[in-house]
């Protein structure tokens, strides 16, 4: 038998009426454990769920890596590469490597009866992984595009649609110049999506990669490049050096030289302001962690002193002062697991309430999220549970040393 987990447990489970101070403490160390606890995962689940979905609206626009043009990653200006299907087949044989998919940019001015505005066209083929935009689709549908024909079929944002007072099944001119001279296309406004990234939908159309190259005066196996899609995005530096290894330097028969780029490369600005939240985390976790640890020492120190009476006839009964300190421990124990359990409950149930109704709204121009994302990580919250626990023990340790400081002739008799 465990003998100090024994005369801890009948204590806790004892309910004394008499002992009026350290219920109160009690009471205010489990409640200090439990907000500590539910603030940290509500922290943990907002900053996950908001950094994943800003890069999953950041890939859903360009991909995790891009194999493209040397020039075009140094520069603003599309210079195009020859994708051909032995590329592509290099690029899928990728460690790492989930999906590959051409892509062709062209810049054009979309113009109305009343206004214009100059946007930039992507064209995309049958490969394109269409999951983000359709995910994202307010009006009308995402048609099929194609790499060999002109279906005349163009994809827009609600703030171009809201810009040009465009609606789903409307046609309308777009106008292209380039050195070839200027070019006109008649589109159908085929569906209309909205990310709240506004860098993007300000300028973003889809269309068919056939289009996109017609347009830039290129050969049918020229285009922008091809987006890569990896596996795990934690292993996004790795399979970045591993398609570099396969195009670095390499030339195609036009004369124009491979090169690799990652999605975190391209956009630097953004993936170190989302790191930046990490700071934020760990400052607030610390905070937490520490409110909960003072608590808990307070509650100990309180229990300790009310109870100096049954800890001297312990130590008249021959209990040794580390059997005694084992049993406040355990009894720590108990209310820090009792904090636990009411913490989970109010963390978990903020959590799944804002993921299922989002109760609370942001400001999507500035947040680029309507609601307040979040992200349930079931490791990571275990992981929290259990690091609370350990360093509310561990922080208890010296204080219960006081134990040995008690005499058991002075003890006896104290009220």
């Amino acid at each position: 038998m465990n003998y100090p987990l024994f005369i801890a447990r009948k204590i806790h489970n004892g309910g004394d009426k008499t002992r009026k101070v350290s219920k109160p403490a009690i009471t205010i160390a489990t409640v200090g454990v439990a907000i500590g606890l539910a603030v940290m995962i509500v922290s943990v689940c907002v900053v996950l769920g908001f950094k994943h979905s800003i890069r999953d609206k950041m890939v859903g626009f360009g991909s995790n890596i891009t194999v493209a043009n040397f020039l075009t990653l140094q520069s603003s200006e599309q210079y195009p590469i020859a994708v051909n299907d032995s590329l592509i087949k290099v690029l899928k044989a990728v460690p790492g490597v989930k999906h590959t998919e051409r892509y062709a940019y062209t810049q054009g001015i979309l113009k109305t009866d009343n206004d214009f505005l100059g946007v930039m066209l992507k064209g995309v083929g049958t490969d394109f992984d269409s999951t983000f935009i359709h995910d994202n689709m307010i009006e009308g549908s995402l048609p099929r595009f194609s790499n060999t024909e002109n279906q005349q079929k163009l994809v827009i944002s609600k703030t171009i649609a809201d810009k040009l007072n465009l609606k789903v099944g409307q046609r309308i001119f777009a106008y292209f110049i380039n050195t070839q001279g200027v070019r006109t296309r008649k589109f159908t406004i085929a569906g209309i999506y909205a990310t709240n990234m506004k860098q993007f939908d300000s300028q973003m159309c889809f269309t068919d990669l056939y289009t996109t190259n017609k347009l830039n005066g290129w050969e049918p196996d020229q285009c922008s490049g091809v987006e890569l899609e990896v596996n795990d995005f934690s292993q996004l530096d790795a399979v970045t050096l591993r398609v570099l290894k396969k195009v670095k330097n390499t030339v195609d028969h036009y004369g124009e030289t491979y090169s690799a780029e990652n999605i975190i490369e391209q956009n630097p600005q953004i993936f170190s302001w989302l790191d930046l939240m990490d700071m934020n985390v760990w400052i607030i976790l610390a905070l937490m962690i520490s409110v909960a640890g003072v608590t808990m020492i307070s509650g100990l120190l309180i229990i300790i002193l009310e109870r100096t009476q049954m800890i001297g006839i312990l130590k008249a009964l021959g209990s040794r002062n580390r059997q005694i300190r084992h049993i406040f421990l355990w009894f720590a124990s108990f209310i820090i697991a009792r904090g636990l359990l009411i913490g989970n409950i109010i963390g978990l149930g903020i959590v799944c309430l804002q993921k299922w109704t989002g109760l609370i709204k942001l400001d999507p121009q500035t947040y680029y999220v309507s609601t307040v994302p979040v992200e349930l990580n079931l490791p990571l919250i275990l992981a929290l549970n259990i690091a609370t626990m350990l360093v509310c023990v561990i922080v208890l340790i010296a204080p219960s040393y006081l134990i040995s400081h008690i005499h058991p002739a002075k003890s006896m008799q104290y009220e």
